[in-house]
């Protein structure tokens, strides 16, 4: 075999497979990794999540740099309460941003006292032993911890910083038909759909942003860990969340 021929055989399989890794990727599953702790406790930053595309049906987001080739959603399935959704963020279209689906479209949100509650009612939350956390600048504090549950019968943890937080009293949200209404679990630490476009928030977020729902922490690693530190690889790695099933 000529040496221009053996070159081109590498060329073809290089292009195999990147097309069959772009179709797997557009199609069924695509990684991503957590940049913030709004999310926790149950994500944190270093996480390294695994996300279906299918779940949703697909949109243009659904593919690398969102091309505008077309709108709306194929096969679109809807997104229910509870579910950890990434999504494109609203105000520039391109920015990923991982939360909870809190509002569908008609509900009312709304915070009071810290509580939540979803067209009018309360949602139930049981409180669990409290941790200390670092949150931020060196600060280390006693932080609550509470098991929320929806009328699904869905449970999970959130994360607050007390009942007195610039994002535990709001007006009511009425979720737009074709949008959601996301929050993150770190609830005094997120910049959410409480928060407006406007203001460097998220707001409503329709229904074609949708990339995929958060099925499993694949990996996770310390935020200090450095891919140009080998040795972080091991030292900072976090094995107990390693194949984590995301509820």
């Amino acid at each position: 075999m000529s040496a221009a021929r053996e070159l081109w055989e590498v060329v073809k399989t290089i292009v195999y497979a990147l097309a069959i890794a772009l179709v797997l990727r557009v199609i069924f599953f695509q990684p991503f990794t957590i940049p913030s702790a709004s999310m926790e406790p149950n994500l944190y930053e270093g996480d390294y999540i695994i996300v279906s595309k299918f779940t949703y049906g697909w949109s243009r987001h659904s593919i690398p740099f969102s091309p505008p080739i077309f709108h709306g959603r194929i096969f679109e399935h809807p997104a229910h309460r509870g579910d950890i959704v990434v999504f494109k963020l609203p105000r520039d279209g391109h920015t990923d941003y991982v939360k909870r689906v809190i509002g569908v479209a008609g509900d009312r949100v709304q915070m009071k006292d810290g509580l939540l509650y979803v067209n009018d009612k309360l949602i139930q939350r049981e409180p669990l032993s409290p941790v200390r956390e670092d949150i931020g600048f060196g600060v280390v504090r006693d932080v609550a911890r509470f098991e929320e549950k929806l009328d699904s019968g869905k449970t999970y943890t959130t994360q607050d910083f007390g009942p007195d937080n610039p994002l535990d009293n709001t007006g009511v949200y009425v979720v737009p038909e074709g949008y959601y209404f996301m929050m993150g679990d770190n609830r005094d630490n997120s910049l959410d759909s409480r928060v407006p476009p406007a203001d460097d928030g998220v707001g409503y977020v329709p229904a074609e942003n949708l990339v995929g729902k958060a099925q499993i922490i694949l990996l996770s690693w310390k935020p200090q860990a450095s891919i140009f530190k080998p040795w972080t690889w091991v030292l900072d790695a976090r094995p107990s969340r390693f194949f984590k099933i995301l509820h």
